[in-house]
């Protein structure tokens, strides 16, 4: 609003310079023919000049005029300003030739005290303004040397130096005001640029925080069906080598029902919706489904696997974020359990110990150093489902601990605090 507002007053200005020179040129131009056929006028050569002069003046100032309109409009055009100086000397050489055919062109100098201003530094426009002042005094005394009162009147002097002073302090405002415009155009500039790369790294964050996300969702639930499904078609080709076709229907139909089941979870999460286990079912009942699965499908591979879900506590109603994060983080600690800890029981025991949500793995398998459970991708694209699980729980507030140690078994202790509401019931 401000750098508009300004923008504004410096065309007003501009404009106003423009046609107080046109019109004071064109006074003059009146008052010396007016004076034709009268006592002391000037000669026919003197008019013929003074019209030419004028002409020439005119059409100098209005090129140099236009240039710097289309120049300030368009970068691109021809750029006049390492011309301005030279413009600026045959402005006022044209000026002063004026002043000697007649004292009538005297008056175009304030305009043209604005322009020194404008165009010279300040070092320069002043002595040139001085200068001018000067020349404008002395030209006024000559051309009334013939006239009654005759000799140098002090109006002469007084009008002259008080228009110089007049533009010398309306310039230096106007040069002022112009900075001030040009600094808050500045300043614009760099708020826009800068709110154009506040936007792009806004945009970047959301495209890594999706991908991010989808990273997740994939390795939590299309990657382990995956490797479910490769075990189980190696389960089939085993059983079918074997002659065993009973079972290897039997895992051909895991097979499908794993493949559904992946189906069903990637239109999910391209969606954005909650997983397809929880859209049928609370998460209760879909973690005891998990667990019966998870028996289901390492008896399937010839691993015996007991596992049991085990419910403390009054359940409470959660909000979708808060049951998928919890289901992920038993479909990962379960995916461990059958893929690395050579377990023969797994237990799930989701509670509700009153301000918070627990969720404890536990497996009697062969275990590990708890230090190397750090959560560090690997460069095949494993190892992040610890990682993985730390990232969504972050986003809840919550957190993950894991306990083990070598021919101890392990626990995944997931702890999620209750919203304010669910807390407080």
């Amino acid at each position: 609003m401000q750098t508009t507002g300004a923008a504004t007053i410096l065309r007003v200005l501009r404009v106003s310079l423009h046609v107080g020179f046109a019109v004071l040129l064109l006074v003059a131009v009146v008052r010396l023919l007016a004076g034709v056929g009268t006592a002391g006028a000037p000669s026919s050569v003197a008019i013929a000049a003074g019209l030419g002069l004028s002409a020439v003046l005119a059409l100098v100032y209005l090129a140099g005029t236009v240039l710097e309109k289309r120049y300030a409009g368009d970068a691109g055009r021809f750029n006049p300003t390492p011309y301005a100086r030279w413009w600026l000397g045959a402005v006022m050489l044209l000026w002063l030739l004026l002043l000697l055919v007649s004292g009538d062109f005297a008056w175009v100098a304030f305009p043209l005290f604005f322009l020194q201003l404008h165009l010279l530094p300040r070092r320069l426009a002043l002595p040139a303004i001085a200068l001018s002042t000067a020349l404008l005094v002395g030209a006024l005394w000559f051309h009334s040397r013939d006239s009654v009162d005759g000799g140098l009147q002090p109006a002469m002097v007084l009008g002259p130096v008080f228009g110089a002073v007049f533009a010398v302090v309306t310039g230096l405002a106007y040069r002022a005001l112009f900075l001030e415009a040009e600094n808050q155009r500045a300043v614009a500039d760099d708020l826009r640029r800068t709110r154009a790369e506040l936007a792009q790294t806004q945009h970047d964050a959301g495209m890594l925080a999706e991908r991010e996300r989808l990273a997740r969702e994939i390795h939590d639930t299309l990657a382990q069906g995956f490797s479910s499904i490769v075990l189980m078609g190696r389960s089939a080709e085993k059983a079918l080598d074997d002659g065993d076709t009973s079972v290897a229907k039997e895992r051909l139909k895991m097979v499908q029902d794993t493949a559904s089941g992946n189906l069903a979870e990637a239109r999910s999460f391209v969606r954005g919706l909650r997983s397809p286990d929880l859209e049928q079912s609370g998460l209760v009942d879909t973690l005891r489904r998990l667990c019966e699965k998870t028996e289901t499908e390492a008896a399937a591979r010839g691993t015996s696997l007991r596992c049991r879900f085990e419910l403390v506590g009054t359940p409470v109603e959660l909000p979708n974020t808060f049951q998928t994060t919890l289901l992920r983080a038993a479909q990962a600690s379960l995916a461990n359990v059958w893929a690395h800890a050579q377990a023969s029981t797994a237990v799930v025991t989701l509670s509700f110990p009153g301000t918070e949500v627990t969720l404890d793995v536990f497996d009697d398998g062969v275990g590990f150093e708890s230090s190397t459970a750090a959560g560090t991708a690997r460069g095949d694209g494993t190892g992040v489902g610890l990682m993985s699980l730390r990232e969504r729980l972050a986003a809840l507030d919550g957190s993950l601990e894991v306990e083990s140690a070598p021919g101890e078994g392990t626990v995944v202790a997931v702890r999620v605090p209750l919203p304010a509401e669910e807390g407080a019931s």
